[in-house]
This record gives C-alpha cells, structure tokens and sequence, in this order.
C-alpha cells in the first residue's frame, strides 16, 4: 500500500499534462538522454541501459533487466537501483513535455523482491502539473507488462533552466555535451538530472 507524503499530492489548481506536439509518437523508442547517464545511457557498463518508449497522452513504457552488478542482497536486485530505474522512468516523461526538469521529490514502495537476471517492466505517466511542478507515478511489474507490481513510486519533478546544468556540473562533462554538434543530442543532455 502505497504512503505517499503530501507534498506529492497536486495542489487543487494543477492542470492535466498536456503532451509536447512534438514529442515523439507512442511507441517510439526514446533512446538514451546521454550516454553517460547511469538509468539509460549505453557508455556505463554497469547501467541500467533503461530503454523507454512513448506511450499515449504523458506517458511510457520501459524495461529494465537486473544485471549482476545490480544486486544488494545475494542475487537480489538492491533497492538503490529500483529506484534508479523508476526515477530514470518518470524523468524520461518529461521528454514528451519537452520539459528540463530535475527530480525534487521520490517515493519508493517496494512490494517484493526482484531476483537478478528479472526483466522489471516499467509504466510510467505524469498525472499533473502546476507551474513548475510536475507530478508522475510509474510502477515496476515482474513476470510481464501486465504481472505483479513489486515497486511502485510517486515523484516531483521541478521544471529548471539549462543553466542549473551549467552552474553545478563538472565543467569537463558540461562542456563536452554542449559541444555535440548533433543539435537534438545536445538538448536532451540537459533533459533529465539532479
């Protein structure tokens, strides 16, 4: 049962997301937001290599296979990393808002253990917005799209300026993603971090 804190509760004036004309269509494939991301990226050999594909109105599907490397418990997958994958789920909305936005606010739920070498099927959607607050559920099922949910979260997402990017990361990274002369590349750098 979820217990999710008032402060992920949208005010009563928030708004239905609406989703970006230009976001991609449901069923596409997202792709990596940077591929040294640790949720999607493909150049961390240890990530999640979380791949998301668009779903109707502001929402996603993705999936995610606990690698050995993942686990925390012997053989289970650790609880730092579900996270990851759903906080990396509910970031990845807001590429269909067209939206930078960096996490505020994650609430895990862990309802069973997920075993190593688990394909954890991911649904996410933004259920809100009000201002610069976005607000997002996903849940993470075992056995299939449609089997039991073992982790389920609630998040805020604040809308940010790329200059937060550029003010608190290391210069080197900050750099070379602005220098990528693929100009889609470039922007969806900055789409999703803390």
């Amino acid at each position: 049962m979820s217990r999710t804190s008032a402060a992920l509760q949208p005010p009563a004036d928030a708004v239905q997301p609406v989703r970006h004309p230009d976001a991609p269509a449901p069923g596409e494939l997202l792709g990596a937001h940077y591929g040294a991301c640790f949720g999607c990226g493909d150049d961390q050999p240890h990530g999640l290599h979380l791949q998301a594909r668009a779903g109707e109105g502001v929402s996603l599907t993705a999936e995610f296979t606990v690698q050995p490397a993942h686990q925390g418990a012997p053989g289970l997958a650790h609880g730092g990393v579900l996270t990851s994958a759903l906080d990396e789920s509910l970031g990845s909305l807001n590429w269909l808002l067209r939206t930078i936005a960096v996490t505020g606010r994650l609430e895990t739920d862990f309802e069973r253990p997920v075993p190593v070498g688990t394909t954890l099927y991911l649904a996410a959607e933004v259920t809100a917005v009000a201002g610069r607050k976005i607000y997002s559920t996903a849940t993470g099922r075992v056995g299939g799209p449609e089997g039991p949910v073992a982790v389920r979260a609630d998040a805020l997402f604040i809308e940010v300026k790329v200059d937060h990017f550029v003010d608190h990361g290391r210069q080197e990274e900050i750099q070379a993603a602005m220098s990528d002369p693929d100009q889609v590349r470039r922007a969806r750098a900055f789409e999703v971090n803390p």
